[in-house]
């Protein structure tokens, strides 16, 4: 039975103290229903004693601390599910979102607690299979695998909504009757940006399988708290009741994290580095790690948080405890960005740490992770090059140095920036990255091995060689022949 209460003692902001309550627990829902009968939604933030803490999801304006009844629910936040959710437009609290989505709520197969069930460590499968995003920068250097956890640092003013739209429209897997979806999660952004994800994604028919929930900055800081793991319990029931692969994008995390601080100084906690919560990581590990693959299940569920670091600093307490989490991430450059490069992938400083698990014979192709390498190595020492110029000047620079210099630029303009709406098979990546080796000579191709440089090196060079090996093969014959002519006539 559902008590009432009238016993509330304090508003300040958006928290409500309701006092002498009974059998109340922490993230149990309530409802606040106002003198004029209007109904508002809340969670229980904190208990102590027989004294509640509430959040209120609407705000608390207007409201009259005499008058106002609070019910306690008795139930934590959830999530209706079903298949049906493909193709729909939610909000932070699982409701259709006017107005992208003016449809009616969806038939639930089963109601979902948003804050899941932690996976058993000894239930995970490892990530192993390739997840092709068509951006060559990805899928070539920095390979994104089913069931890993791959973080995009971005900063302000770069296009990292861009890119996440770019991942949303084109990702996919592989294999042959796989089912794959999308669920995008966006939180704290404007109504423009909204509008322009959801009208990226109807244009190019992206929108028939994602699920997508829309935070926007109006809304309140509480509902932002709960939009990923709205999205992350959506992607559950998709991966592990109905076999299909997931990918999860979550933009932008920088927001998120901001919302946890204006609640935790709401209610006066003790506050960590900049601000944030000292339980900032354990927070951030109960939505990270709810990406992964479990033993003896066909679906699995990847994710990309995208995340903008404040000035530009790695070492900023979300982009640093982000990377302890999870399994490398994707840096975009401001460098680039300047030069016109989209996506600006700085693939130096970008690290996919399962990228070795994704790629080879059976998943992508047998001279993947050699190419890699070599093109890794060549852009190096391309950029070294091209920083000794500025010292030296070009006219300085070896023959070879300048090749590797010229290297690095069509690498950039080619390789790493691609339009917008490109989408790059792997054997388109892995072939262009091939034909831009053949920049360089052949002799420089060290971290090739003989046999897939034998078969995969482009061009005329390898063919001269063969031309030279055959002519050098024949002049001792023709001498031969020739010598035995002469003997010939003489008889």
């Amino acid at each position: 039975m559902i008590k009432e209460y009238r016993t509330t003692v304090e508003i300040s902001g958006p928290l409500m103290l309701v006092d002498k309550v009974e059998d109340v627990s922490y993230e149990e829902l309530v409802e606040i229903e106002l003198a004029d009968g209007e109904v508002r939604h809340g969670k229980v933030l904190e208990v102590d004693s027989d004294t509640a803490l509430v959040q209120l999801f609407e705000g608390s304006s207007g409201t009259d601390i005499v008058q106002s009844r609070v019910r306690f629910l008795g139930k934590g936040q959830e999530l209706g599910v079903s298949q049906e959710m493909l193709g729909r437009v939610f909000d932070g609290q699982g409701r259709p979102r006017a107005p992208f989505d003016t449809a009616p709520p969806i038939v639930p197969d089963r109601m979902m607690d948003i804050n899941g069930a932690p996976i058993n460590p000894y239930a995970r499968d490892y990530p192993a299979e390739f997840i092709q995003t068509g951006l060559s920068s990805i899928d070539g250097i920095n390979t994104l695998v089913r069931g890993q956890k791959l973080p995009v640092f971005s900063g302000n003013g770069l296009p990292h909504s861009r890119v996440a739209a770019q991942i949303t429209r084109q990702a996919r897997v592989l294999g042959e009757g796989e089912s794959f979806a999308v669920v995008f999660a966006a939180m704290g952004i404007t109504f423009e940006e909204a509008d322009y994800f959801i009208r990226d994604f109807r244009r190019t028919g992206a929108m028939d399988r994602a699920v997508v929930f829309l935070n926007l900055a109006s809304d309140p800081a509480i509902e932002r708290i709960s939009t990923p793991r709205m999205a992350l319990t959506a992607a559950e029931y998709l991966a592990y009741e109905k076999d299909m692969q997931v990918l999860v994008i979550l933009t932008d995390m920088t927001n998120y994290c901001d919302a946890l601080r204006e609640i935790s100084a709401a209610r006066r906690e003790v506050p960590g580095r900049r601000g944030y919560p000292g339980y900032l990581y354990t927070d951030l590990s109960t939505i990270y790690e709810r990406a992964g693959r479990i033993k003896n299940r066909k679906g699995s569920i990847t994710q990309i948080p995208i995340l903008s670091m404040p000035e530009d600093d790695k070492t900023h307490p979300i982009p640093d405890l982000t990377g302890y989490i999870t399994e490398g991430q994707l840096i975009l450059s401001r460098e680039l960005h300047k030069k016109g490069v989209y996506p600006p992938m700085d693939v130096m400083e970008s690290l996919s740490r399962l990228k070795d698990k994704g790629i080879g014979e059976g998943k992508t192709r047998e001279d993947h992770s050699d190419l890699f390498n070599q093109l890794m190595a060549a852009y190096s020492r391309g950029k070294d090059a091209r920083e000794l110029a500025v010292i030296l000047g070009t006219a300085a620079l070896s023959d070879l140095d300048r090749q590797y210099m010229d290297f690095a630029d069509e690498y950039e303009k080619r390789y790493i920036s691609q339009g917008e709406d490109e989408n790059r098979g792997i054997e388109e990546t892995l072939d262009l990255g091939w034909e831009l080796l053949k920049m360089l000579p052949r002799a420089e191709m060290k971290r090739v091995s003989p046999e897939i440089l034998d078969k995969y090196w482009p061009g005329d060079e390898a063919e001269e060689v063969e031309e030279e090996l055959d002519e050098a093969d024949a002049e001792p014959v023709e001498e031969a022949a020739e010598e035995e002519t002469g003997e010939k006539e003489e008889d």
